[in-house]
């Protein structure tokens, strides 16, 4: 069966809308764009993207946002690239390098044998750097104000480690894991594993559940379909994308460095 246009889509009654992320946009900046196109009276979204990472948002519409749940309970695909031999206080590019040490002596074999390592039901610590709350606040608000907040580990599960590209410093990966895995985390961790340190400079979310990336619609697409508004109304003015904080080193990063790469 040939897949559905957006323009058969009936996103008032309710729809699952796969959007291709862009860069530097948060998630909430997606939900509104396309609230403010689409118009639904009901949208949310199915798991959230950080600002640095790109790929597969899932939006429900109208009676299907009742699956929010459901859909982020599954499985998550992820592909990327750690960068050895430095760390940053929130184990991507969002803040600058903090640490530097030597990564050169490692062989490919020692970064194979450290992925295994994290490959089945493990504990992780949540960045502070993270949406996770401590005494009733968000961790990164913590973070961004220079303070120190404990974080809780817990259970996930990585079901594959793949390491599909090795140029050091530079190492790129496809992970399968469960709900609430941060990658930034494991990239800490597999660092910390090598012994050199380690940061994640490209995130990409590939699939979740049956739901795939190569499926999801950019946000032109998107914006392509807005309807007229009725005749004789005023338009209202589009509210602008909040800006992001100045300290968020990866933007500059990507738009000087990287913007090539994205995907």
């Amino acid at each position: 069966m040939a897949a559905r246009t957006l323009a058969e889509f009936d996103f008032e009654a309710g729809e699952v809308l796969l959007v291709d992320k862009p860069l530097t946009w948060s998630s909430f900046d997606v939900v509104r764009k396309v609230k403010s196109t689409l118009r639904p009276r009901k949208i949310g979204h199915a798991g959230t993207l950080d600002p640095l990472a790109t790929g597969l948002l899932i939006l429900c519409t109208g009676k299907l946002t009742k699956q929010i749940d459901q859909i982020q309970a599954q499985e998550k695909e992820y592909t990327g690239t750690f960068r050895l031999g430095q760390t940053t206080p929130s184990f991507d590019l969002e803040t600058p390098v903090d640490h530097e040490a030597p990564y050169q002596h490692l062989t490919e074999a020692d970064l194979l044998a450290a992925a295994q390592q994290f490959v089945g039901t493990i504990q992780q610590t949540p960045p502070l750097f993270s949406a996770v709350k401590v005494n009733g606040e968000r961790a990164y608000e913590v973070a961004r104000r220079g303070g120190e907040a404990e974080i809780k580990s817990k259970e996930i599960t990585i079901k594959a480690f793949e390491l599909t590209r090795v140029e050091l410093p530079e190492v790129d990966f496809r992970v399968v894991c469960t709900k609430g895995t941060y990658i930034r985390s494991l990239a800490r961790d597999f660092g910390v594993a090598l012994g050199c340190g380690a940061h994640l400079t490209k995130l990409v979310r590939t699939r979740i559940g049956e739901y795939r990336l190569e499926d999801a619609f950019t946000i032109e697409a998107i914006q392509a379909l807005r309807p007229p508004r009725p005749e004789g109304s005023t338009p209202r003015p589009e509210r602008p994308r909040k800006p992001r904080p100045e300290r968020r080193a990866g933007i500059e990063f990507f738009e000087n460095n990287a913007g090539s790469k994205s995907e």
